[in-house]
């Protein structure tokens, strides 16, 4: 239990653990946010790492400078994009190529870390949207660290593969990276930083929400 609270607690005030890293590890930081993204898209039994709101947080620090009247900020958003794309690409294919040698015996049975019903979410996810998937998923947690492992457990040619994961990795870096950057140093974000974490998560857990009510919904039509 108190690890889930100190875990909950990095999350909710990951603009707080994330700037002391910086002055602790200085430039060692980007090898730590490299590792994170990388961790989070590439090991599969790892899917609940905060990535989209870390990666606002990240372009946040990138736009504060180190001190009052300081042209140096605190991270440079001219590394950190390019490197969490290549994070977020090569975590991808990690998984991709992990899902294609273990094969669709994942299927058949749970593990500790991999629920089954977590492939078969994503499965069903592929069934609707194809190849989007892969980008598309890139915004949901959970769901795009299972899609790119589905991908290579399933029938879909690495060459296919390879574009959508290179889109993915771009938008999803670049969008919440530089909305961080523009947004993070409002002065009504700063005060409310917590509440703007919360609307991060809440917006990436909604798409999977959604779809888990319809099928509920329809379950229980179809019962009825």
């Amino acid at each position: 239990m108190e690890l889930i609270k100190h875990f909950l607690d990095i999350i909710l005030h990951l603009d707080v653990h994330l700037k002391l890293l910086v002055g602790e590890y200085g430039s060692l930081i980007y090898l730590i946010l490299f590792l994170i993204v990388f961790t989070e898209t590439g090991v599969v039994v790892l899917p609940f790492l905060p990535g989209d709101s870390l990666l606002f947080v990240a372009g946040t620090l990138a736009a504060q400078p180190v001190a009052d009247g300081s042209p140096e900020t605190l991270l440079n958003i001219l590394y950190l994009i390019p490197l969490l794309i290549a994070a977020a690409f090569l975590g991808d294919n990690l998984n991709y190529f992990v899902g294609d040698y273990l094969g669709p015996r994942v299927f058949r049975e749970d593990f500790r870390f991999m629920k089954r019903k977590y492939l078969e979410q994503t499965q069903a996810f592929y069934a609707k949207h194809g190849g989007k998937t892969i980008i598309m998923a890139r915004f949901i947690p959970i769901v795009r660290t299972f899609a790119p492992f589905v991908a290579g457990v399933g029938t879909m040619k690495y060459s296919y593969f390879i574009g959508y994961s290179i889109a993915g990795a771009v938008l999803w870096v670049v969008s919440l990276s530089l909305a961080g950057f523009f947004l993070g140093n409002i002065p009504w974000v700063q005060h409310n930083f917590t509440y703007v974490i919360y609307g991060i998560i809440l917006f990436s857990v909604l798409p999977p929400a959604i779809q888990f009510l319809k099928e509920k919904l329809s379950g229980s039509s179809a019962a009825a």
